[in-house]
């Protein structure tokens, strides 16, 4: 039996057609001509680098002419499942740069991990690409600067996967809240619990997998042994190449806050408390337990995580807005309104798990149009990165409060300004920037 969220996205495609330009609508219904074939190729071939690939391939006469990754088991495999599944055969690489120089690619879509996003993005914008980059868009703060920089300076599209931009149920919890009818807001909690957070065990290095390239795996970050437990899908908690759940899940959670009460800037002050608590014998650097406050001049924003999956109103993730009238809650399923009193009513709305497809049918139309307002561009990727490094930086200073300026791009302590920029390593050269 197809379950609800499977049928609501399979259906998503015919709906989704109706937000899109007259080109791109030719596409996703299969009625232009070879001239009208979008080319793109995908830096980072697991994980969200692959969704995202597939949800461009659910638009007809997108077509992928480039795969790249440093596993020679991933290059196969994608390349057979998109011969198998899209009639396609694209070209494999193991070095971006080689992608790059192709002049018949016009998207790029990088799902690499974290610390490879600037590097990938800035040259494929200077290489003439629209860019798909996925969350969060860097790994520092000066990177998301530079990746700014790149973008404006190339006029370039981009669209960063904080997907839930394009969520109706999203969209629609942000124009209630906008409406007033919670009334005035002073809190909002933000959370994500998850158990992939903590690396329990201790697993010694190995020697480099055949056919993996670690070297350009590791890239701008320093030279170190193979471990299995850096790597896939652990290597966002270890600080050379990720932030733990605040740059994962906090990046999409932070967003809807932010979103939610109109916020487009730094906060006054951040203050970060967190530590290894539940699991201090385990391999991972960040942090298993984290409280982050994001002070403003009449609201509080606060985020938690830990590796119990237990949230609010047994949610173990979401958002949920204090206001005088009630509460808002939400997740991806769903956001209901909890009165308090008679001002309002109670009020719930389900989601219809159109996001993902729904984000790239935007970027698609953007690129068609030149249009660089897509539904997440570079400006809100590079403010959600930046609330998520500061209040990690914040933590990993043992909780000291922090004042970031970014016009300065500094903060009021100056210990914690070597936070801002990383050190490149390997011979490879951090963006310059103005």
């Amino acid at each position: 039996m197809i379950s609800r969220r499977s049928f609501l996205k399979a259906s998503s495609m015919l709906a989704a057609s109706a937000l899109v330009s007259n080109k791109i609508q030719a596409r996703a219904m299969g009625s232009c001509s070879a001239n009208d074939k979008v080319s793109v190729a995908l830096i980072g071939c697991r994980s969200m680098g692959w969704s995202n690939l597939l949800d461009f391939l659910q638009h007809k006469n997108v077509e992928c002419l480039a795969l790249c990754d440093v596993c020679d088991d991933i290059l196969t495999a994608k390349k057979q499942e998109l011969k198998n599944n899209f009639q396609q055969t694209p070209k494999t690489y193991k070095d971006y740069r080689f992608v790059l120089d192709r002049k018949d690619i016009d998207i790029i879509i990088i799902g690499t991990p974290d610390h490879w996003h600037c590097l990938q993005f800035v040259d494929a914008c200077s290489a003439g690409k629209s860019v798909y980059v996925e969350k969060p868009i860097a790994n520092s703060i000066a990177e998301c600067k530079a990746m700014e920089y790149a973008a404006n300076r190339y006029n370039t599209v981009v669209q960063v996967g904080q997907q839930q931009r394009s969520s109706d149920h999203w969209q629609k919890m942000v124009e209630y809240l906008h409406s007033g009818k919670l009334g005035k807001v002073g809190l909002v909690d933000v959370w994500g619990n998850f158990n992939y957070g903590a690396i329990n065990n201790q697993v010694d290095n190995t020697s480099v997998p055949i056919g993996v390239d670690f070297d350009m795996w590791l890239g701008p970050t320093p030279k170190v042994p193979f471990n299995p437990n850096k790597f896939h899908g652990a290597w966002r908690m270890f600080w050379n190449y990720g932030g733990g759940l605040l740059t994962d899940w906090g990046v999409h959670l932070l967003d809807m806050a932010l979103w939610g009460m109109k916020v487009n800037s730094m906060p006054n002050q951040v203050v970060g408390i967190g530590g290894n608590y539940l699991y201090p014998q385990g391999m991972h650097e960040t942090f298993d337990t984290l409280n982050v406050l994001y002070q403003f001049d009449n609201f509080t924003i606060n985020w938690s995580n830990s590796t119990v999956e237990k949230g609010l109103g047994e949610r173990h993730y979401g958002v949920l807005f204090r206001g005088t009238n009630g509460i808002l809650v939400a997740d991806r399923d769903n956001w209901e309104v909890i009165p308090s009193g008679n001002i309002i009513p109670p009020f719930t709305m389900h989601a219809d798990y159109k996001d993902h497809f729904n984000h790239v049918t935007n970027f698609l139309t953007c690129v068609d149009t030149k249009n660089r307002a897509t539904a997440c561009p570079i400006t809100i990727g590079s403010l959600c990165a930046k609330y998520v490094q500061i209040g990690n930086i914040s933590a990993r200073m043992g909780g000291v409060p922090l004042v970031y300026d970014d016009l300065s791009m500094s903060f009021n302590n100056k210990k914690a300004n070597k936070y801002i920029k990383p050190k490149y390593h390997n011979s490879w050269e951090f963006p310059k920037i103005k």
